[in-house]
């Protein structure tokens, strides 16, 4: 009988279902910021998102499915033991961090986050010319599930739309053009506005510098909602007070939360979510959690395809 530690809020309706479904299981629950090294050490399979320093490289751990699309804390040496099969729920939060992207973009188009600071002071005061994404180029930098999210949603408002991708595929019908991310700097002066959907990899690690933040076309906007890892905030903060950026928005940052007093806070063209356009805030999230990681149980224990495999050597799935 496989131990199974569950880190998902499930009610005890689902927790009786799971039982049920898995005879052949003994599991257990607890929560993502509650569970501990000894309940991980009793564990054949777990999913959710542990502490990766509780894991200890456990020796017995076989099986961790990830409630996280991202898996980049897990493939670092040393923190699970090899042979443990690792797998992600890439294909769960397209719809939610990619909404919330595409909602940050217009924010800053409209420059809501602007009226919004003056309705605060209690200014009725007009901050003149705004943009649009009908007929502006948009560059995404990642496309996968959330990626690809964000670019069906730019194209429906009549965006012309670049995606860029590690490896070359079939270019998807709401992409006008698909490219490689080696070819960045093709690209960047062309967007008008540049979307970052990253992995943290050494590969993506501060992609965006100061180099290629300079390399952008004056005025545009730089959103990103994949790992805080793939830019530099110092380089970030130089090119919205100095240009060529004319705003920014980010859901998450290298160093979480951002530091006090950093200048980000403060710099009145950036826009800063506090790592929150994932998770379960958006109603539909977690069930997609739910069907992806037990339908992976399924696979591991009896024998199937499972889903979104991650490769160590890249941090992707396979």
């Amino acid at each position: 009988m496989k131990n199974v530690l569950v880190l998902l809020p499930l009610n005890e309706e689902k927790k009786q279902a799971l039982r049920e479904r898995f005879p052949e299981c003994r599991f257990s629950f607890d929560g993502e910021k509650t569970h501990t090294a000894a309940q991980i050490r009793e564990a054949d399979i777990l999913i959710g998102f542990p502490k990766p320093a509780l894991i200890g490289a456990s020796e017995r751990l076989e099986f961790l499915q990830l409630s996280s699309s991202g898996a980049d804390a897990f493939v670092k040496p040393g923190v699970l033991a090899p042979g443990t099969l690792l797998a992600s729920v890439t294909g769960a939060y397209g719809q939610a961090v990619g909404e919330h992207a595409f909602a940050m973009t217009w924010e800053l188009l409209k420059k809501l986050h602007l009226y919004r600071d003056d309705q605060a002071k209690e200014i009725w005061g007009d901050r003149g010319t705004v943009g649009t994404l009908r007929g502006a180029t948009v560059l995404v930098v990642g496309l996968g599930d959330i990626g690809s999210e964000y670019a069906r949603l730019c194209k429906a408002v009549g965006a012309r739309v670049i995606g860029v991708k590690r490896r070359p595929s079939a270019c998807p019908d709401y992409v006008d053009e698909l490219g490689l991310t080696d070819e960045l700097e093709r690209y960047l002066p062309q967007a008008d506005v540049v979307c970052t959907v990253l992995p943290g990899t050494d590969k993506t690690y501060h992609l965006f510098n100061a180099e290629r933040f300079a390399q952008m076309k004056p005025g545009s906007i730089f959103i990103n909602c994949g790992r805080g890892t793939a830019f530099d905030a110092d380089a970030l903060a130089e090119a919205l007070r100095n240009g060529p950026l004319a705003a920014a928005g980010t859901d998450v940052t290298e160093v979480e939360p951002l530091p006090a007093g950093h200048p980000l806070w403060k710099l009145e063209n950036m826009v800063v979510t506090p790592h929150i356009s994932g998770g379960f805030h958006l109603p539909g999230t977690l069930e997609r959690i739910e069907e992806i990681c037990f339908a992976n149980l399924e696979a591991f224990l009896r024998g199937g395809e499972i889903r979104n495999i991650i490769d160590f050597s890249t941090g992707y799935k396979k």
